[in-house]
């Protein structure tokens, strides 16, 4: 099985004892492509960096983390901008609204993911969407942008029908599926049932958020397999049928080779 894993912070610190041995981890268990979602401009070299010692493997995206927006987002949103138009990049993110942890700055996240949205449009790029404690929020904004022209994804997706529902009917989004499939008191094995393996794509968010049985330890690209495993139980298909599937879902939506 040939996997696509569409979410990996595996440019972070926690990797930096192993990073290269868990990148041949992931290759060995049918992760062909890792897509890296940038935080901010302390994770800019980190990232570029994994990604030109495995230009065939990783491929890095650009954007502004909603827990880094703070007084000065501003000069993060320059430094952004001026990243996409030096290069190329598979998306814009991660971006969108956190309310989990504060809410001070919820105008600023607001306006750094209205000019986000605007870029992906700019530069025909998806735009990777965290909404932690926040989807009414970041929806208002996507559902605002979207023209019609405007693809994404709706990373960690953790809610119900309801809004899997919506989240479709935008036109071009997909659910991004990762360990909390996994988790028993998880809530999505209510939810994926209803929700056709063609809006879905595999993550795993790493290195939070390992799937069962490795909960509680640091994630890596190469339990993506679990979250597979687990979806297609969900989904009662048989795994190949689902690799193949989101494989194609993340190609189409990321334009990748």
């Amino acid at each position: 099985m040939k996997l696509i894993e569409t979410h990996a912070h595996l440019y972070s610190e926690q990797f930096k004892p192993d990073r290269a041995e868990a990148l041949h981890r992931a290759v060995a268990a049918g992760v062909e492509t890792i897509l890296l979602p940038n935080i901010d401009h302390t994770s800019i070299d980190a990232m570029l960096e994994l990604e030109a010692a495995f230009p065939q493997t990783c491929h890095a995206m650009m954007g502004l983390h909603p827990c880094s927006v703070g007084p000065t987002f501003e000069k993060e949103l320059q430094r952004l901008e001026d990243w996409l138009a030096q290069r190329p990049f598979v998306a814009v993110g991660e971006c969108g609204i956190d309310l989990y942890w504060d809410k001070t700055f919820l105008p600023q996240q607001q306006e750094a993911l209205r000019v986000q949205l605007r870029l992906a449009k700019q530069y025909d790029l998806p735009i990777v969407l965290h909404t932690r404690s926040a989807f009414e929020e970041a929806f208002a904004l996507v559902a605002e942008a979207q023209d019609g022209t405007l693809r994404g994804v709706f990373h960690c997706f953790s809610d119900g029908v309801a809004e899997a529902e919506r989240i479709i009917a935008l036109g071009g989004f997909k659910l991004g599926i990762g360990g909390v499939a996994t988790f028993k008191n998880g809530g999505l094995d209510k939810v994926l049932p209803h929700v056709a393996v063609e809006h879905l794509v595999l993550e795993t968010d790493c290195p939070y958020l390992a799937p069962v049985p490795y909960r509680g330890k640091r994630n890596e690209p190469a339990y993506l397999p679990l979250v597979l495993h687990r979806l297609a139980t969900l989904l009662g298909q048989d795994p190949e049928a689902v690799a193949a599937a989101t494989t194609r879902n993340a190609q189409e939506l990321f334009r990748l080779a």
